[in-house]
């Protein structure tokens, strides 16, 4: 979709919208459908230039999506000025090790200074940055493999530079929903149309990044330092999570409001470099309305216990399962199911499948694929998350808006929605689990059914906290209010 006029807002996000659903997705298109009277420019951020099917249709009030690809293309480069790009491949490398909004603004106006548009597989093929690049590795990481560092490098200063030199929409407020290489686009934005730029996290995105690196098999030669205490040398995960804390510190430099969903988060975002003065929380919200009318569909004698969510690493969906089976042992009329896509990673998902039949709990537990909620969720007893991260899990709205209680990780803002803010609250509405423990989920789920007043209890305690705190039309107007003060000034 082309843009040919000037958005009120351009909504920029990495991953997801509209390739994904559910998630900041789902999120986005409720934003979007809720605010008829705001049109929208989106940035797609994607891993390479290979098509992708888009799964949610945009709203009439969304006027372009512009997809960025962050890998470089593999087109013959063309030539760019020698002393342009030794310049370039000084601040990337600066920008890189060093991070700060100014030197990403030097880096940008170096770029935008070329003659011409370049592109980013243009400026990372000339030899000035493949030897700026050989310098800083034989300062930084001599003990690694050069072919590893070579290709990690090509992947975040590729992306980097891709998002510098690719489409910017037209928008009178630029929006980003994460840091990252959305973050960095949305420093462009401000830095090349003075126009304002801010951000909603929904999770802590560097946090993210980090699980990820420690957790990649993908990263090559980890170096041993031995007993070592002053780590002089540095390793290829250490280039990823500087890299990416570089990016992100960027991004909050240029944003304002820097925006998260909870309390927590904020502090998070402060820690990480965020000017305290921008920090402010705004929940998700939810229309608690539309699960009114939904009949109660449960089955006394085979309670139902679901996880709503994706099949992916991220929700460490092995412990929900191990939990099931260690239910299953003492309460062999419980029933188990995955409510969520299985095709993001064929992978694990069949790990998942398998690591059920092993456990030999077929019979109790299916993987329902993706499915409607409001059909879905007048059947279910106990909504259970065992995620490794989260930001404000908008499941846990839509169960205590029926009145279903959860059992999910201390992440996120699963303590506050669950116990509510500041202790003012009595009444809990499930309970909170450690994370990566099956044993405690198990007790946690076996607690809740065997207890129906209890259960019944957490439901009603839930669904009241929902209505009050996370009212869907109150949230909505708080975004209306940031885009027209930021419109204005």
């Amino acid at each position: 979709m082309t843009q040919e006029v000037e958005a009120d807002v351009c909504l920029i996000v990495e991953g997801a919208y509209p390739f994904v659903v559910g998630g900041v997705s789902a999120w986005l298109q409720d934003l979007m459908e809720n605010l008829p009277g705001v049109t929208f420019a989106i940035v797609a951020i994607k891993a390479d230039g290979d098509p992708q099917p888009a799964r949610l249709t945009p709203p009439p009030n969304v006027v372009g999506i512009t997809e960025l690809a962050l890998a470089p293309d593999t087109q013959m480069p063309r030539r760019i000025d020698d002393a342009a790009a030794a310049s370039i491949a000084d601040a990337l490398v600066r920008f890189l090790a060093g991070g700060g909004v100014e030197t990403l603004h030097a880096l940008i106006d170096r770029v935008g200074a070329m003659k011409g548009v370049p592109r980013a597989g243009d400026i990372m093929a000339h030899p000035a940055v493949f030897a700026r690049l050989q310098r800083f590795y034989r300062a930084m990481l001599p003990n690694a493999s050069f072919h590893h560092y070579f290709w990690a490098m090509r992947v975040l200063l590729g992306g980097l530079l891709a998002v510098l030199t690719g489409p910017l929409p037209r928008a009178r407020v630029y929006h980003t929903i994460s840091t990252g290489f959305a973050g960095l686009l949305a420093a462009r934005a401000a830095r090349q149309t003075g126009r304002p730029a801010f951000i909603t996290e929904h999770g802590i995105y560097l946090l993210e990044r980090q699980i990820e690196v420690m957790m990649a098999d993908w990263i090559g030669d980890q170096v041993d330092t031995g007993l070592e205490l002053d780590r002089s040398v540095r390793d290829l995960r250490d280039l990823w999570v500087r890299a990416f804390t570089s990016y992100a510190g960027a991004c909050y430099e240029a944003c304002d409001p820097i925006v998260a969903l909870y309390g927590d988060n904020n502090a998070v975002q402060r820690r990480l470099g965020a000017p305290p003065q921008r920090v402010r929380a705004i929940p998700n919200g939810i229309d608690a309305s539309r699960f009114d009318d939904l009949a109660d569909m449960r089955d006394p004698a085979a309670p139902l216990v679901a996880l709503l969510g994706r099949v992916v690493p991220i929700k460490d969906v092995k412990t929900f399962v191990r939990a099931a089976a260690l239910v299953h042992a003492e309460r062999p009329d419980v029933r188990f199911a995955v409510l969520g896509p299985a095709d993001e990673d064929a992978g694990y998902a069949a790990e998942c499948a398998a690591l059920v039949a092993q456990l030999g709990i077929g019979d109790v537990f299916s993987f329902e694929g993706r499915v409607r909620i409001d059909e879905w969720l007048p059947r279910v007893d106990l909504l259970v998350l065992t995620s490794l991260s989260e930001a404000q899990p908008l499941v846990i709205l839509e169960g205590g808006a029926c009145g279903i209680p959860v059992v999910a990780p201390d992440v996120g803002s699963c303590r506050e929605m669950i116990e509510g803010r500041g202790g003012a609250d009595s009444d809990y509405g499930g309970i909170v689990t450690p994370l990566v423990n099956p044993g405690a989920t198990a007790a946690a789920i076996r607690r809740v059914l065997s207890e129906p007043g209890l259960r019944d209890r957490m439901g009603q305690a839930m669904r009241a906290r929902v209505l009050r705190d996370y009212d869907h039309a109150t949230i909505i107007g708080a975004y209306r209010d940031i885009y027209r003060a930021l419109a204005r000034g």
